[in-house]
């Protein structure tokens, strides 16, 4: 099944339904689920777990007190609700965990906005069932719009992997525990990889 109508209002009984790029744009989604175009086909997820919300949360704070200590290097930190990533070639919309965008965007009109708008900075937290969609689809869809970097966090392999844009490819380095988070996009900024992997765990 293909959806196509416009302004539909998309809910888990459309996971792995196909619907196209422009339709997908223009969609509701219902209260409490969340929603990603993955190359044409529809992915719908419950709300973050309490783990993922305490991993993303914590690379937030830390975040936005980079920005609050130096204004004249961020722009805007985005969250999944807050922002999207249209990856048209790959008929694909995200919405990354954490955006980072390190200039204003050139068109503020509405939606078309985020057809020309894109963050510098991806971080995406592994969640159950996400595995494929974050090491995989996004590693190569971010690449094709650009994205200088992209971190895949993830607690239960106990490592944080750190894509940085290459000539042609990504170039990659893994963190383990004892690892610190820092990036050349943003100078002076460090986060322990132990301390993100210790929200996942705290009660």
């Amino acid at each position: 099944m293909i959806l196509t109508k416009a302004k539909a209002t998309i809910g888990p009984r459309h996971h792995g339904h196909k619907m196209t790029l422009k339709a997908f744009e223009f969609a509701k989604v219902e209260d409490g689920w969340l929603a990603e175009l993955a190359r044409g086909y529809i992915v719908v997820s419950e709300i973050a777990n309490f783990p993922h919300m305490r991993q993303v949360n914590l690379v937030r704070r830390h975040l936005d007190h980079f920005f609050v200590e130096n204004p004249d290097r961020i722009y805007e930190i985005c969250g999944t609700m807050e922002c999207k990533v249209f990856i048209s070639d790959w008929d694909s919309e995200r919405h990354p965990d954490i955006a980072v965008y390190l200039a204003p965007p050139r068109n503020r009109r509405g939606r078309s906005m985020w057809r020309t708008w894109f963050p510098e900075l991806i971080i995406e937290v592994v969640s159950e069932g996400s595995h494929e969609r974050d090491y995989t689809q996004k590693r190569d869809e971010y690449w094709n719009v650009g994205i200088k970097e992209y971190w895949i966090v993830d607690a239960k392999m106990g490592q944080v992997l750190i894509l940085k844009r290459g000539k042609t490819d990504w170039i990659e380095k893994t963190l383990g525990p004892d690892g610190v988070c820092e990036t050349k996009l943003l100078p002076g900024f460090k986060l322990s990889c132990a301390a993100i992997f210790a929200a996942a765990t705290e009660v």
